[in-house]
């Protein structure tokens, strides 16, 4: 099967019945009709279609079908690889303004990632290389979707929480002939419920073995529930809410109550060294960073373009201030082309033959979007002012009174609907509870930005600078 259509995206989603719980009650009927995630399985409908009649530029050929497979599936194994697939998220990304984090391709480079690294299971205890790989071939020849999950519970997050008997992080509790029987929950599963496929892994810190697994579950497994956060779509037209109508992917809280994963799912378990290994050693960390600070460019040049516009359409351009708080975000967006563009200058084959992009300037990328992003959402509420409040719903321009405010509201040779129209847009971004969402998603998307930048302390290649210093200081002695 070749790349697929969004009609068949979403006729799979349906088909599935996942279970997914909201406000206390189950989901009924099909979950592509249901106000909360009408939008969002649309926009991602509408990202398969575009895929599927953009072949050339955003697929390749299956090595053992033929079959056009999307190019976020792509093992690089040279620089135009990495180029290519950069291209191709970031159309994607165009199409959302990078606000969907969890598009398909983000899941797609995390399977391949895995992919790339089987050579890490290669001998291990409880460790089934060869499942991965054949899964993922058979998640790519099918174009499948996926969320994951692998956040454990805010229970305790002390440096001694494992000294105390778990009650709440998913643990596999027993292993039988059909496979491994996980109970428990998991955090933040992005879009569950809406995929057709579940990974589930170990990030590094597990103590127990029962906490070291990773596995792949179809979205409608018995036992397996999503239970989700207050949807952030209102009601209302695409006027009044641009962005949440479409683009508000759900989080959800998984519980496994007592899911069985089948052994021919199960890709490792009960390994605590392997399953850290896996994460710290494998490829998950620079093929990631690498499809989210190409879709996080995309982003910056949507709020830079906001940005401008509100400066354009009340002309205020010609302060100083304004200026200024423009080009923090140009300098930004530039920095950040720069990062992703030396990662894949410095990118390096290794052993297996696989192009790895170079993973210092990713993580300074991604680091450093966790501290801009917020200041430039504050950008725009500075630029805004009382505009970003002065925002009449669609409805009220079609009413008695929708003459005198398209007057009122009115910017530069802009009439007052299309003003509200960009401010709105605006407001959606940064203030709503969507755009309030879209801040706290990014500050902490890939983790803590403390740890991330304990991670580049300690990663960073300083010798150069080191080497100058003593080229000075042996100077120094000589005279």
């Amino acid at each position: 099967m070749p790349v697929i259509t969004g009609e068949e995206y979403i006729k799979r989603i349906d088909a599935l019945g996942a279970e997914v719980w909201m406000a206390g009650d189950k989901v009924k009927g099909n979950i592509s009709e249901h106000p909360a995630f009408r939008g969002i399985i649309q926009s991602q409908a509408e990202l398969y279609d575009l895929q599927h009649s953009n072949k050339k530029s955003m697929t390749f050929s299956s090595e053992t079908t033929g079959n056009a497979i999307g190019l976020s599936y792509l093992i690089p194994k040279t620089r135009g690889d990495l180029e290519r697939r950069r291209r191709m998220i970031q159309r994607w990304a165009w199409y959302s303004g990078g606000l969907m984090g969890r598009s398909p391709d983000y899941m797609n480079t995390v399977l391949a990632a895995f992919a790339a690294s089987v050579d890490i299971l290669d001998g291990e205890e409880n460790c089934y290389p060869e499942r991965l790989l054949h899964f993922y071939e058979y998640a790519r020849e099918r174009d499948l979707s996926f969320t994951h999950t692998f956040v454990n519970p805010q229970s305790n997050r002390s440096k001694l929480a494992f000294m105390e008997e778990d009650v709440t992080n998913a643990r596999i509790i027993d292993r039988n002939r059909e496979g491994l029987i996980i109970k428990g929950a998991k955090l933040l599963a992005t879009q569950g419920g809406i995929t057709d496929e579940m990974i589930v892994f170990s990030a590094p810190g597990a103590q127990e073995n029962a906490h070291a697994y990773g596995f792949s579950i179809p979205s409608n497994t018995q036992g397996l529930k999503f239970v989700c956060r207050e949807s952030f779509v209102c009601n209302g037209s695409m006027y009044d809410y641009p962005f949440s109508s479409r683009f508000e992917e759900m989080d959800t809280i998984v519980i496994f109550d007592e899911v069985l994963v089948p052994w021919e799912r199960v890709f490792l378990h009960d390994n605590i060294r392997a399953a850290a290994q896996f994460y710290v050693k494998g490829k998950f960390v620079p093929f990631t960073l690498h499809q989210i600070a190409s879709r996080q460019i995309i982003k910056t040049e949507l709020l830079l373009g906001i940005a401008q516009r509100i400066v354009d359409t009340i002309q205020i351009g010609e302060y100083q201030h304004v200026q200024s708080k423009i080009v923090e975000i140009m300098k930004g967006l530039e920095v950040m082309k720069a990062l992703v563009l030396k990662a894949e200058h410095e990118a390096v084959v290794d052993a297996s033959g696989i192009m790895v992009p170079a993973r210092q300037p990713l993580y300074i990328s991604v680091n450093q979007f966790q501290e801009m992003y917020p200041r430039f959402t504050e950008i725009i509420e500075l630029l805004g002012a009382s505009g970003m409040m002065s925002i009449p719903k669609e409805s009220d321009f079609s009413g008695q009174l929708g003459k005198q405010l398209d007057h009122f509201l009115q910017g530069v040779d802009v009439k007052g609907t299309d003003r509200v129209a960009l401010f709105r847009l605006a407001w959606d971004l940064t203030m709503s509870s969507f755009g309030s969402r879209q801040t706290l998603y990014e500050r902490f998307f890939f983790g803590d930005p403390v740890r991330l930048s304990q991670t580049i302390y300690h990663m960073y290649e300083n010798k150069n600078s080191s080497d100058l210093v003593d080229h000075f200081l042996a100077k120094k002695a000589d005279s």
